[in-house]
């Protein structure tokens, strides 16, 4: 069924008889996989009777296909099936399923299969094709082919890992090699293959589809191709693997594996008549279909982008080029070719067999210009004195042309490609994990239990981790996150405690992620999406070369085998029935087979390598170590004979000093980053410098707080706290040796996700629990709100207390963090965003007696000065806004606290109706809530909402007294602090005002005053100008003051201003776009101005409102269009769509009141870009004369057209808008 899937096939002498190789995969229950290695072939048919047969079954057929079907014009045109008839050439039919006994020769195919443990293709195929070729050759072959058989079966042993294998095929020696267990696993299908086939671009799409195990499904006519394109991209997940079912080759019987509803990675085998259209696939929403023949690849919907999937893609291109590959694949594909040309690398592989264009550094360095993310990177890095200039491609792969590998050229180049590529593949997962270790939850039960109960355990910090991670990376981590490959990988690295125990690819992997942070020692990389190239390459090819130069063995010869007389005879053009007798008997005790020794020589051997492998780690470890020292100081490491406590002390001063400087400039590198361009025009950067992510630059600053509290840490055996103290591996070594603590501060929590600073904050915890301290820090922290109205009868909202304790309550209530790393991060983000990160850390460390048990003398915690610098430094922090706790935890419940003030004047307490009121945020928005009557305070709690934009508010109408006049809202989230005003100052009720019964309130943000908050003085402060005196109490809208034609130009033209610099400013440095449309100095608070000037006073008692202005300009201009006297084609659009808006606002069921109706109004048309529309047909409505004074702005018509021309500037925008501030309305 593997061997020869499609079964017995029968050709003639007419028909292409090239033998086919394949290789296959045979799965057990286990998961274990035995590799299959097939050579399909044909031998001519000898006997007469098949051939009788055969023919006699073509004229049955024929028989039968003229019955079906209308006459061939010619006897010869047959077919052999009636299903490939249809669509099948003249021609096709007669070369194929023509056959005539006296005048053609019948074939047969016939197959050789070597089955292996492991996957060596390359040499199986040699051994396959050498033994196909002996008994195709005119001349017989040295020895019998069960001479060679019987070699490969019992004397060729596997090579051991980390060495070379040569041995004797019929005709030449084959080489193998293996890699050693530090290495990447063995692969040994071509790479070049798979990018040739499909290109770059689809290469990084399938795989992307892989890592989110969708449903994969290979279509091509080669079996080979199948299984190279699956491997390979199984291949190049490490350190992850494929979990779900994986059948490269889908034989014809199980084409209802096709149907499970699971993820799976197969490969269908198309005749090459069929097209995609004619396949019946399910759920194809969910499937990738890669047509391997075509290059063409369908995706899934809704696949999110590979991390810096550019410049991964510019990595591998650049490789690629370097082996003469074109990155798009064939030239003749599709869109991927057209994708690629963008990047202009068409322009240098015009000639796809040239290999030599690579090597030009300017061409590649063009590549990298187009790239905006490089040219930031660039100017990022300019100021450390590494420049982009000096990229260029490696230009001989090769590491030393001399040396001279045992196997052909084509083949050695084959190995580098393919260890290249998956280096730079490896690279991505370990840059992007590579602190995935501190995030891993451990079990707190033995392995037995936790494995027994496994399905309900939790074992990664998912929320912790993506809090740190890039923006970007986001849609893609999250997902992945969620994979059974990722929870298995989570898996392993649980149960595997020791070294030993380690499974090998993670043992590798983990060995890689040590590297970087050992490099990371003294020169800790900022944290950032920037796009980190492979370093590994060179060494990894070096490995390989140095295997191939020197074999490290070679196994026994083919010999001549005890055979009877006649047994392994030779015959032409026919491949022999083996000797069975002869190859089922193992190797006895002679001069060329020892069972035996082959396996001692290899049980030696593997340990002679293991001892090797544990020195070259060792010295590796050094190697990378005394790197980081010469990267990080110049200060030379003394030796262990010279550790004098003066030089201990020398040292370790350095390291603080070192760790002081980072701060210093992390803090401020953070500062220009969130302060953006006005951190350039004053002078701290350059414009190209800032773009890193805030989410990588908070990750980062949160690694030093790390090594900063990990720093000289005791060793504590207590374990009565909740968590105990992180048992820092430089501790455990003796006084004379401390200086080892300075180079392992880079991994402060290398095992169980603990975090030295969030074990401090415990102790500090249980500290204060034990004995709570009076005065300003309470053990609650939060001042309840029936003492606050005792005692204090302002309608303020009582300012929340200041409290370490109660931060990490909140952080402690949080059920989606796990670890303590990621609570400890999350307490860091927390602080910053409440702007009390430097006054809390103070308050941690002003416990002296309890910093004096946790840390030695030497620590940084313990060295005065330098601690009072880096408070000082993290109270910059202050200086901007952060909402690194509300942007990160998105789907955590906050309690808020509501605060309605009405008016005390007019009858507020005799409000009969029962309010409401709906809170909306950047994130989402809590539905009405019901708002018991009489009460204007009150807490609930829902899910993050983000930075609050809106409030809805509104009552039933019910009762005697249903009015209501509110003078403001104000919202505080009680976890950050934040307290948004919603400033209203309108009437609510039937009658009243302009008779709305609900309200969209715009609210903004107030600051802080930290200090202020602290003094409890009930003194009331000076009065001060209310922040909105927009109808504050007004009885009318028109006793609104008055403003002139010049200043209500200005107001619009600075509103308009407003607008067109949101859109202007990096997205992250966007405010608020519904403030700027319906805020105090906004779009529709100016175009309400130019409305109101010169409009006709109304009559006594009666208010007029510009909503009624538009409702009468609405029913002219709807009588015109039935009587169709509009006189241009351009006017009458405006006025339908005019008109279609309006009554579609009056239609809403929402009871917004006019001006709310005005609001809406305004909001659509600039989304729609009509405001300018119909300003110009307002001003020529006959209405107009009518409603407005002839000094009104709207009936000057050199002040409309410069108005017209000012609105005309919001056409280029994209103006989307809240959901609050349309609900109701479908246009």
């Amino acid at each position: 069924m593997l061997c020869m899937p499609k079964g017995l096939a029968f050709k003639t002498q007419a028909d292409s008889r090239d033998p086919q190789f394949h290789s296959f995969i045979i799965t057990r229950e286990d998961g274990s996989r035995t590799f299959g290695f097939s050579l399909t072939f044909y031998e001519e048919v000898t006997s007469k009777q098949i051939c009788s047969a055969m023919q006699t079954l073509y004229h049955m057929h024929n028989a039968e296909y003229d019955i079906l079907h209308i006459p061939p014009t010619n006897d010869k045109e047959t077919c052999s099936s009636i299903e490939d008839c249809n669509g099948t050439s003249v021609s096709k039919l007669q070369r194929f399923n023509s056959y005539d006994i006296s005048r053609d020769t019948l074939y047969v195919s016939k197959c050789i299969c070597l089955i292996t443990p492991m996957s060596f293709m390359k040499a199986c195929k040699k051994v396959l094709e050498q033994l196909h070729q002996a008994v195709t050759s005119p001349q017989p072959p040295p020895l019998p082919l069960e001479s060679y058989i019987y070699n490969i079966l019992y004397e060729v042993p596997l090579p051991p890992a980390g060495r070379s294998l040569k041995f004797s095929g019929v005709y030449g020696p084959i080489i193998c090699q293996r890699p050693s267990t530090s290495e990447l696993p063995l692969f040994d299908f071509p790479v070049k293959e798979v990018f040739e086939l499909l290109g770059v671009e689809n290469v990084v799409q399938l795989f992307t589809c892989a890592l989110l195990e969708f449903q994969i499904l290979l279509y091509s006519q080669h079996y080979q191709r199948l299984m190279t394109v699956a491997e390979t991209i199984t291949a190049l997940m490490f350190p992850f693997q494929w979990q779900h079912v994986y059948v490269p080759i889908l034989p014809a019987s199980l084409l209802h594996f096709l149907d499970a509803p699971v993820p799976y990675l197969m490969g269908l085998h198309s005749n090459g008549l069929d097209d995609r259209s004619k396949l019946e696939l399910p759920q194809e929403a969910n499937l990738c279909f890669v047509d391997v023949d075509n290059h063409f690849i369908e995706l899934p919907e809704d696949l999110p982008q590979f991390p810096n999937k550019l410049e991964f893609i510019q990595e591998i291109s650049e490789i690629l080029m370097a082996f003469g590959i074109p990155p798009e694949g064939n030239l003749h594909c599709s869109e991927s070719a057209s994708k690629m040309k963008n990047l202009r690398a068409c322009d240098i592989v015009s000639d796809k067999r040239n290999g030599n264009i690579a090597g030009s550094p300017l061409n590649s360095y063009e590549l990298l210009k187009e790239n905006e993310t490089i040219a930031r990177l660039q100017a990022l890095v300019k100021r450390t004195g590494v420049s982009l200039e000096k990229l260029e491609v490696r230009e001989e792969t090769s590491s030393n042309k001399d040396l001279k590998v045992q196997c052909d050229e084509e083949e050695f180049r084959v190995y580098q490609l393919n260890i290249q590529i998956r280096e730079v593949f490896a690279n991505r997962f370990t840059q992007m994990f590579a602190d995935y270790e501190v995030f891993v939850i451990q079990p707190s039960q033995d392995k037995e239990s936790w494995f027994t109960n496994r399905e309900q355990m939790q074992n990664f910090d998912k929320a912790s981790f993506l809090s740190d991670q890039p923006e970007p990376y986001l849609p893609f981590l999250s997902r992945f996150l969620e994979t059974q490959m990722f929870a298995s990988f989570i898996d392993n690295k649980i149960m595997c405690h020791d070294e030993d125990d380690k499974d090998p690819v993670l043992r590798v992997f983990d060995s890689r992620v040590d590297k970087i942070r050992l490099l990371n020692v003294r020169t800790p990389t900022l944290r950032t999406s920037m796009y980190q190239k492979c370093t590994t390459i060179d060494e990894a090819e070096k490995a390989i070369e140095l295997r191939l130069v020197k074999i490290d063995h070679t196994a026994v010869h083919p010999h001549l085998l005890d055979m009877k007389i006649g047994q392994g005879k030779y015959e032409l053009g026919f491949f022999p029935k083996l000797q069975s007798d002869v190859l089922s008997i193992g190797p006895a005790s002679n001069k060329w087979t020892k069972r035996n020794a082959p396996a001692q020589w290899r049980r030696k051997d593997r340990q002679k390598q293991h001892t090797e492998h544990l020195r070259l780690d060792n010295d590796q470890r050094e190697k990378y170590i005394q790197e980081a020292r010469n990267l990080g100081s110049t200060i030379r490491q003394p030796k262990l004979s010279n550790l004098s406590p003066s030089v201990i002390a020398q040292t370790n001063w350095k390291f603080v000093e070192g760790l002081l400087k980072e701060c210093r400039n992390k803090t401020k590198r953070m500062l220009v980053e969130k302060m953006g361009r006005e951190a350039v025009e004053l002078g701290h950067g350059e414009v190209n410098i800032t773009g890193v992510e805030e989410n990588t630059l908070i990750a980062s600053l949160c690694d030093l707080l790390e090594r900063i509290w990990s720093h000289g840490l005791q060793v504590k055996q207590d374990r009565s706290c909740t968590t105990f103290i992180l048992e820092d591996r430089a501790s455990v070594y003796s006084a004379s040796t401390q200086i080892w603590a300075f180079q392992t501060t880079r991994r402060p929590t290398p095992h169980k996700g603990k975090s030295a600073l969030w074990s401090h904050l415990l102790h500090y915890q249980e500290n204060r629990q034990r004995k709570p301290t009076s005065g300003s820090f309470s053990t609650s922290g939060v001042l309840l709100d029936s003492e606050r109205r005792k005692s204090d009868a302002s309608p303020a909202m009582s300012p929340l207390r200041i409290s370490l304790i109660q931060d990490m309550r909140h952080i402690q209530n949080i059920g989606e963090i796990k670890t303590d790393v990621g609570k400890a991060r999350a307490w860091v983000r927390l602080s910053m965003e409440k702007k009390l990160l430097s006054r809390h850390l103070k308050q941690l460390l002003s416990d002296l007696e309890l910093t004096k048990k946790l840390y030695k003398r030497y620590a940084f915690l313990r060295c005065d000065d330098e601690k009072e610098q880096f408070l000082y430094h993290l109270l910059s922090f202050n200086a901007v806004d952060y909402f690194c706790f509300t942007n990160v935890f998105t789907t955590i419940l906050i309690p808020y606290h509501i605060l309605i003030v009405p008016s005390k004047k007019l009858g507020g307490s005799m409000f009969t109706a029962n309010p409401w009121i709906c809170i909306s945020g950047e994130l989402s928005e809590t539905g009405v809530l019901q708002i018991p009557r009489n009460i204007l305070e009150m807490t609930f709690e829902c899910q993050n909402l983000g930075k609050l934009t809106t409030v809805q508010i509104g009552h039933d109408n019910s009762g005697l007294y249903a009015k209501w006049l509110v003078e403001y809202v104000m919202v505080r989230n009680e976890i950050t602090g934040h307290t948004y005003k919603f400033p209203c100052g309108r009437w609510l009720g039937k009658g009243m005002d302009d008779g709305s019964l609900e309200r969209i309130l715009v609210g903004e943000l107030l600051t802080s005053h930290t200090e202020a908050d602290e003094r409890q003085c009930r003194t009331p402060p000076l009065q001060q100008s209310p922040s909105m005196i927009r109808r504050f109490v007004t009885i009318s809208p028109n006793n609104k003051p008055k403003l002139n034609t010049g200043q209500i130009q200005e107001a619009i033209g600075e509103a308009v201003n407003g607008i067109v610099k949101h859109f202007h400013k990096p997205e992250k440095e966007r405010g608020s776009l519904t403030l700027l449309l319906c805020g105090e100095s906004g779009l529709v608070s100016a175009l309400e101005q130019v409305f109101q000037h010169g409009f006709k006073s109304p009559r006594l008692f009666k208010n007029v409102f510009i909503w009624d202005f538009l409702e009468k300009a609405q029913t002219h201009y709807e009588t015109l269009d039935q009587n169709e006297i509009i006189p241009e084609e351009n006017w009458q659009t405006r006025a339908r769509s005019f008109c279609r808006f309006v009554t579609a606002i009056n239609n809403t069921p929402r009871n917004i009141g006019k001006d709310g109706k005005f609001q809406m109004l305004v909001c659509l048309g600039a989304r729609d870009h009509l405001l300018h529309h119909w300003i110009a047909l307002l001003a020529d409505c006959p209405i107009t004369a009518q409603m407005y004074e002839d000094i009104a702005l709207i009936k000057d018509h050199t002040l409309v057209n410069s108005l017209i021309r000012v609105l005309q500037t919001l056409q280029e925008f994209n103006i989307t808008l809240e959901a609050s501030l349309v609900k109701g309305i479908d246009i």
